[in-house]
C-alpha cells in the first residue's frame, strides 16, 4: 500500500530555501524546493508501507524519501545550503514516521481522498530555521481532503 503524506511547515524564516530530500547519503536531490516568505510551506509525498499487521506490531516504510533504520524511520526537509542555496544556513529537519499505526493505515485504505498530515514549527529557538529532530512532535493524523 502507498500512503500519501502532507507536511505543513509553519512560518519558517523568510529568504531561505526548503525542500524534501529524495535519496540518502551523498546521492540525494532536493525536490519541491521553495523559498520561504515567512508564510507556511507545504510538501506532499508518498511512501510505501512494508510489513504485515499480523506479523509485526508496527508498520515499516520504504521509498526514496524514507531515511533511517527500521525502528526510527524519518523524512528530511533540506534547508538553505543543504537544499542547494548559497547561504550560511545549512540544516536539515527530521520528520519522524514513528507513531504511524496500523489503525491509521487501515483508516486511509477505507476512506477515499484521505491523507496523513502533520504540522511542524518552522522556526527554531535560535530564530533560524528549525532543525534536527522535531520536538515536540505532534504526530500524524488522518485528514479527508475535499474533492
Amino acid at each position: 500500500m502507498v500512503l500519501e503524506l502532507h507536511i505543513l511547515l509553519q512560518a519558517p524564516p523568510a529568504g531561505i530555501d526548503y525542500g524534501l530530500q529524495k535519496g540518502s547519503g551523498s546521492k540525494y536531490e532536493t525536490v519541491q524546493k521553495q523559498r520561504s516568505t515567512g508564510a507556511d510551506l507545504y510538501f506532499a509525498l508518498s511512501v510505501e508501507v512494508k510489513g504485515d499487521k499480523l506479523m509485526s506490531g508496527l508498520p515499516d516504510f520504504k521509498g526514496p524519501f524514507v531515511q533511517g533504520p527500521r525502528e526510527i524511520r524519518f523524512l528530511y526537509i533540506d534547508i538553505g545550503a543543504a537544499a542547494g542555496q548559497h547561504t550560511h544556513w545549512s540544516r536539515r529537519l527530521k520528520i519522524p514516521l514513528t507513531g504511524i499505526r496500523w489503525e491509521a493505515i487501515e483508516q486511509l485504505a477505507t476512506q477515499p481522498h484521505s491523507v496523513l498530515t502533520t504540522q511542524v514549527v518552522g522556526t527554531g529557538k535560535d530564530g533560524g530555521p528549525n532543525c534536527a529532530t522535531v520536538k515536540p512532535f505532534a504526530g500524524w493524523e488522518v485528514k479527508i481532503l475535499s474533492k
